[in-house]
């Protein structure tokens, strides 16, 4: 036997093993424009963040709201160097009580591809707060500037404010009287006041303020209670707090509930020069967009090594079974277009929303790898066969995606069919005698 006999002998003897060598290889390559897929969701993501940065900052940003405070300003004589003098100190006290009532109106503005998710609240708070303190601050009585007592308010973004502020204490109404950025808060409004030593302080405070997402409040009082209602049926509860009881959440909307009491929060008594303890103490709601396509898409590029594979190896199996060889050349497009599903995925779903641009796109990959199939099988009933097997997994896979909560737990199952399935079909195949005709053709 000459050395070209043997050489033909071995690739018949090792056609399946190098085929599959080959195929495996393949399914790897076509990995690589998986991370340009990847890269591309990124590119669109960032960009609606763009816009929504881009509209919000011409609305109103997201908001949190802290407070309100009395801010108790004083003077305290001291000696340096043997020479008197007189220093300026404030005060902030919380509230005893805080009660804040919000009825949240979103509404969404479209840009260009992008929904954003903007919001005008109305905010009606009330509460008291005690009579201040001396003995306790150290302070004398003649020391404190009582006719600079006033309440603070911390709002992130003032130019959300879409009417005046309506503060009425202790019965007399009282008007804002200057707006400016705090060491402890982003920015700041001031509500002068005329407070009496003696006797606890009513007030109520009413405000209509604009933003975008989402909008939180601090646990300003010793005792703090927050209610919010919306007709949004997508809200996302966060912050430092949850709400006390389970929110009421339906198609017409929420309503949520919080109650926070003393020992929940590291409320002092007083604290001076800064409102640093209620950092990292936010909580509130952000109105979350129905469904995030870039989000859904970005899971099932993750999938994008199991549909390329699992289709090679039913391909594969294909052509062994049919006893027709298929030229390793011809796994190219098939990869190729399961490649381009994704793209179809992306750009269709910027249109449409995510589950519809997947059925077009699964329907349009399916229908044109199932017509390749056929056409080189030569074999209708295989063309139909492999393209069912494809949507079955792309059926699969979109369950998977749908279900975030018990994705891990059907796709192990899933995938444990799928190899049970495979394990049955190659254990029906003889590996060392597997021959494959290139000239015979499968009866239809």
């Amino acid at each position: 036997m000459n050395q070209h006999d043997q050489s033909t002998n071995f690739w018949d003897k090792n056609k399946a093993l190098i085929k599959g060598v080959f195929i495996g290889f393949l399914t790897l390559v076509m990995l690589i424009p998986q991370v340009f897929i990847s890269g591309l969701v990124s590119e669109r993501r960032e960009r609606r963040e763009e816009v929504i940065k881009e509209i919000s900052g011409k609305w109103a940003s997201a908001q949190t709201i802290k407070g309100p405070l009395l801010m108790v300003p004083y003077i305290e004589k001291v000696t340096t160097n043997g020479k008197a003098a007189i220093i300026r100190k404030t005060i902030y006290l919380p509230a005893e009580e805080l009660k804040i009532d919000a009825d949240i109106q979103p509404e969404k503005r479209h840009r260009s591809l992008f929904d954003v998710t903007l919001y005008n609240a109305s905010i009606n708070m009330q509460g008291k707060f005690a009579s201040v303190p001396l003995a306790l601050m150290q302070v004398p009585y003649g020391h404190v500037l009582w006719n600079e007592v006033k309440l603070i308010m911390g709002i992130d973004d003032l130019k959300g404010l879409g009417d005046e502020i309506k503060t009425v204490w202790n019965g007399t109404k009282r008007s804002v009287s200057q707006a400016f950025a705090d060491s402890g808060f982003k920015n700041a409004i001031t509500i002068p006041i005329t407070i009496d030593s003696a006797h606890d302080g009513v007030f109520s405070i009413a405000l209509h303020l604009k933003g975008s997402g989402l909008l939180y409040f601090t646990p300003s009082g010793k005792t703090t209670e927050v209610t919010l209602h919306a007709p949004w049926k997508d809200p996302a509860f966060g912050g430092a707090y949850l709400p006390s009881n389970t929110p009421l959440v339906n198609d017409k909307g929420f309503t949520a509930h919080w109650k926070i009491l003393p020992f929940a929060h590291t409320c002092a008594a007083y604290w001076e020069n800064t409102t640093a303890p209620f950092y990292h103490t936010d909580f509130g709601v952000t109105l979350l967009q129905p469904a995030d396509g870039y989000a859904k898409t970005e899971r099932a590029v993750k999938y994008a090594l199991l549909f390329i594979s699992l289709t090679f190896v039913v391909f594969f199996f294909l052509e062994i079974l049919q006893k027709k060889e298929i030229h390793p050349l011809q796994y190219i497009p098939v990869g190729f277009a399961l490649c381009i599903f994704y793209t179809l995925l992306l750009s269709i779903s910027e249109y449409l929303g995510f589950n519809i641009a997947y059925v077009i796109a699964a329907v349009a990959i399916v229908s044109l790898i199932g017509l390749y199939v056929m056409r080189l099988f030569t074999s209708t009933k295989t063309g139909i066969s492999f393209a069912s097997a494809l949507a079955a997994l792309y059926t699969y896979i979109f369950i998977l995606i749908q279900l975030q909560d018990y994705a891990l737990l059907f796709g192990s199952i899933g995938l444990f069919v799928i190899i049970a399935i495979l394990m049955y079909y190659s254990g029906k195949i003889n590996w060392y005698h597997t021959k494959i005709n290139s000239h015979e053709k499968s009866i239809d």
